[in-house]
């Protein structure tokens, strides 16, 4: 009988089927029943063929070996045995390259050349310091210059509001309101006659003259600046204020 027919009677004197060698055995069902019929292409090589042989024998109680022997010798005989020196072992021989020897005369003459450079270099800067020496001289400190005579300081001039009461004439006064803010004012002469009396508004301005005296009463008298006799006296009071001055010819005073 061949191998596939021994294997499928001893199967069944068994009593087991193709399903439950294949459960036992871990080869599938198509490549049992292929191997039962005596076609090992479905194996996947002689290898694998010869591990379903002994699988298949072991699981339905018969030797394997005398039918794996049988297949070998179908198939080409049994495989050779590998040695392991023709795994290890090279195919083309590894050369070893060999040590060098230092090359002592060429490190000696780099040597020699590197101190032949570091004299000349030596000697070269020397002389250029001893004519770097030579060739420099003290030179001589600057001449002091003299102090400069301090200018005299000019004189104070005289400010502008005492070049207005200067040129202000002393035989009559002169009054100039000017109003910051909006404010009331009535004014009077020497001889008691009114002059103006009204609201100035914001940045009106208005002047009055007199041979001897004026009068002038101021509501809200933060908002109004006065000049008399050309000098600036400012606001005459604060916001909300109401005052009452008078100026001479001669006024204000120069202090």
């Amino acid at each position: 009988m061949t191998i596939g027919e021994t294997l499928a009677e001893a199967r069944r004197e068994a009593g087991l089927t193709v399903t439950q060698v294949s459960e036992a055995t871990r080869v599938r069902e198509t490549v049992i029943r292929a191997i039962e019929r005596d076609d090992f292409s479905v194996c996947g090589g002689d290898f694998y063929a010869r591990g379903h042989i002994r699988s298949i024998g072991r699981t339905i109680g018969i030797d394997p070996e005398p039918l794996i022997r049988e297949y070998d010798d179908a198939h080409g005989g049994s495989p050779q045995a590998i040695r392991a020196s023709d795994v290890f072992e090279p195919e083309t021989p590894i050369k070893i390259a060999e040590r060098r020897r230092p090359n002592w005369s060429a490190a000696m003459a780099v040597a020699l050349a590197v101190v032949m450079v570091y004299a000349l270099v030596r000697l070269l800067g020397s002389g250029s310091d001893d004519r770097g020496q030579m060739s420099s001289a003290p030179q001589s400190a600057p001449p002091a210059q003299k102090p400069a005579s301090p200018s005299p300081s000019p004189s104070p001039s005289p400010s502008k509001n005492d070049d207005a009461v200067a040129l202000a004439p002393r035989d009559q006064v002169v009054v100039q309101l000017r109003a910051k803010e909006s404010c009331w004012v009535s004014v009077q002469d020497s001889d008691g006659d009114r002059r103006f009396e009204g609201l100035l508004r914001e940045g009106a301005v208005k002047q009055w003259k007199d041979k001897d005296l004026l009068r002038l009463v101021i509501g809200n008298a933060g908002g109004a600046a006065l000049t008399v006799n050309g000098k600036d006296l400012g606001s005459p009071g604060r916001s909300g204020e109401v005052i009452r001055v008078e100026f001479k010819p001669g006024d204000p005073e120069r202090g």
